[in-house]
């Protein structure tokens, strides 16, 4: 399904029905809304929303984007859908947007949980690590090398083959845009604080993207976050590798919560 909102965004989403509380289901850079498979078949009892961010899956990205356009995206859908409140979760970059959300219409997010994420600007030394990517990317398709080494970042020792079949011929245009929003990103810890619905934060020990520190630090500013849950063994894109530590916990959570 997709819808056309106001400014003219096209925004593919997945409302998989049900009729208890609204979640909505955030992916990271260079997935889209099916990573969520493994939540899909655990959530029982939750009406969940999966959306394709701006550049991914069946969304286009025509021109440049923040993560703020995206948060706006997806508050869209919820308007198209006739929702008023829901709990969002996301992992990575869907993390990125899902904190903006909060920020942006907090009486709209009853929970947030977050996933493999972080609420800091990206460092630049490893901004310029990923334009290098960008560069070899686009240059002339995916080298083997480099999606070796984007996969180990996303997933450490999990089986990256799907990712493989349905990523290395991305267009160059929408791979550029999407970097773009990723390595240019603003910082919101020092908002993280306005930020007043229960809130929890997930992460791997054996994350490569952000170190366990991002995760404690975000976990600190949100006011309402419960302890930081931390997986051992657990790779970035946290929810799509390890849902067997990671469901349980989300599942407590948003019963409580959403």
């Amino acid at each position: 399904m997709s819808v056309t909102l106001p400014g003219g965004q096209e925004v593919a989403y997945t409302d998989h029905g049900g009729s208890g509380p609204v979640v909505v289901l955030l992916h990271s850079f260079l997935m889209d809304g099916r990573m969520f498979e493994p939540q899909l078949a655990a959530f029982d009892g939750f009406r969940c929303v999966t959306v394709d961010e701006r550049g991914h899956g069946g969304t286009p990205a025509s021109g440049p984007f923040d993560y703020w356009d995206v948060a706006r995206d997806v508050l869209g859908v919820l308007d198209h859908l006739g929702v008023e409140r829901a709990a969002v979760v996301g992992t990575s970059q869907g993390g990125f947007v899902a904190l903006r959300m909060a920020l942006l219409a907090p009486e709209r997010v009853t929970a947030l949980a977050v996933l493999g994420t972080s609420a800091a600007a990206e460092d630049p030394a490893v901004a310029a690590g990923y334009r290098a990517v960008l560069d070899a990317w686009v240059g002339g398709g995916a080298p083997p090398e480099v999606l070796d080494g984007v996969a180990r970042i996303c997933f450490g020792e999990f089986d990256a083959s799907e990712w493989r079949k349905r990523w290395p011929h991305v267009p160059a245009d929408r791979l550029t845009r999407t970097m773009n929003a990723l390595v240019d990103r603003d910082a919101v810890l020092d908002r993280a604080g306005e930020i007043g619905c229960p809130a929890l934060v997930l992460h791997g020990s054996a994350d490569l993207a952000y170190p366990v520190e991002r995760a404690a630090e975000l976990a600190a500013a949100l006011p309402a976050a419960e302890p930081l849950v931390v997986v051992e063994g657990g790779a970035h894109f946290l929810s799509y590798t390890h849902p067997d530590e990671v469901n349980p916990v989300l599942t407590r959570f948003l019963t409580t919560h959403a």
